[in-house]
């Protein structure tokens, strides 16, 4: 393992636009729980969990009746959220601080991350994708302008009977979080397109690589044609691009094999520091 953080981290310092993708793996070093583990927020609460599945839907055809079940304190929808809520008290571990690090020396330019927490900014990092939303955000569902819950009194919203909020633009304001069937925001998925294309080096970390479109970022990374990315594992004699993937993952993932360049395998809170330490050490050598 020792050669290939040696290895990690003389790719990273030699990069010229080196970005991040992370994942669940790396929230749940921060001891933020699965949802259907054992004590998993959705198998204490099954009901939770198809509000959940029937949210997006909900939002859709009838935005007012979403907020009142929103609202509702004795509403499954209510306790959700309030379960999402909860988790804003966890805080960044040294994976989170490895990648802020990185971008404060100017080699990380971007961090695209599949988690909602918020952790990556309490660790200090800048430049950040949040590419499923925020639990601690609302947006307009049309200009896609992001909100804090407090710039709206939601509770004085719902006793005048003027649900749901409505942005400057006159858009209609729901969750910022990624609903299950909703689309990934418009601003969010041109940018994390537009670093997947301009990067030569790419780190994958704590990811299972599975969830789409997120997943198909690093294909679109690594090859020059890329017709039908997203959805789609790519097969087929494509011109690989000149760019570095690096994987950091408790266990291979569907890129291992056939996208990755190498496998870096265990909790990216133990290899991220010891890649920052390498190149620390690294870049004194050349200087």
């Amino acid at each position: 393992m020792q050669n290939l953080i040696k290895r990690a981290a003389k790719d990273v310092s030699l990069s010229k636009h080196a970005i991040a993708l992370t994942g669940a793996g790396m929230s749940t070093e921060s001891g933020i729980p699965d949802f259907r583990g054992p004590d998993g927020i959705w198998t204490k609460d099954p009901e939770a969990e198809r509000k959940a599945y029937d949210a997006y839907e909900l939002f859709k055809k009838n935005p007012k009746e979403f907020w009142e079940q929103r609202l509702d304190p004795d509403s499954a929808m209510r306790r959700m959220f309030e379960a999402f809520g909860q988790l804003d008290n966890a805080r960044p571990n040294p994976s989170h601080f490895a990648l802020a690090e990185l971008e404060n020396m100017g080699i990380l330019k971007y961090i695209l991350t599949q988690n909602i927490y918020g952790l990556h900014q309490k660790a200090g990092s800048k430049n950040i994708a949040e590419y499923h939303g925020a639990i601690k955000k609302l947006r307009c569902i049309e200009c896609s302008r992001r909100y804090t819950p407090d710039e709206f009194d939601l509770e004085a919203l719902k006793a005048s009977k003027k649900l749901p909020p409505v942005c400057n633009c006159g858009g209609i304001i729901k969750d910022d979080g990624v609903f299950f069937g909703e689309p990934i925001p418009n601003d969010v998925r041109k940018l994390s397109e537009q670093q997947a294309l301009t990067c030569d080096l790419m780190m994958i970390c704590g990811t299972s690589a599975v969830v789409q479109p997120f997943a198909s970022l690093p294909l679109l990374a690594k090859y020059e044609e890329n017709r039908s990315v997203f959805g789609v594992m790519l097969t087929g004699n494509l011109l690989k691009k000149k760019v570095v993937i690096i994987e950091i993952n408790a266990e291979p993932t569907p890129l291992t094999n056939s996208v990755s360049d190498y496998l870096i395998q265990g909790k990216t809170g133990d290899i991220l520091p010891q890649i920052v330490e390498e190149i620390n050490t690294y870049l004194k050598g050349t200087a």
